[in-house]
């Protein structure tokens, strides 16, 4: 390996790490707006049996996170196919998905 192959790897090297960094970055924040909507719906507790409006307010939570991780998991697809991201990365979208999915269905009702 002589000096030219060297400057030439260098740059495409470091290339290829911020893309991964800033892809990485973006998912993360992506993943926590998901997540903070998703565990406001598992945490909304009744107040009593005169809270009817906490169904609505559950259920919006969870529309609002699975709307999130549905952004997130687009996001994600066009980061493995730059090949920025690896594919384990659809495992946070998923749990995050079923997770307000099931929190919808068996939203408590007043």
């Amino acid at each position: 390996m002589n000096g030219q192959e060297t400057k030439e790897r260098t740059p495409r090297v470091v290339r290829v790490a911020l893309a991964t960094a800033g892809s990485s970055a973006v998912l993360l924040a992506l993943h926590a707006l998901g997540g903070f909507f998703v565990l406001n719906a598992l945490l909304t507790e009744s107040e009593g049996p005169w809270d009817r409006t906490l169904t609505e307010t559950v259920r919006l939570m969870a529309v609002l996170g699975l709307w999130a991780e549905v952004v997130a998991a687009a996001v994600t697809a066009g980061f493995v196919a730059l090949r920025c991201v690896r594919r384990w990365w659809y495992a946070i979208p998923l749990v995050l998905i079923l997770t307000a999915m099931v929190r919808m269905v068996f939203a408590p009702g007043p």
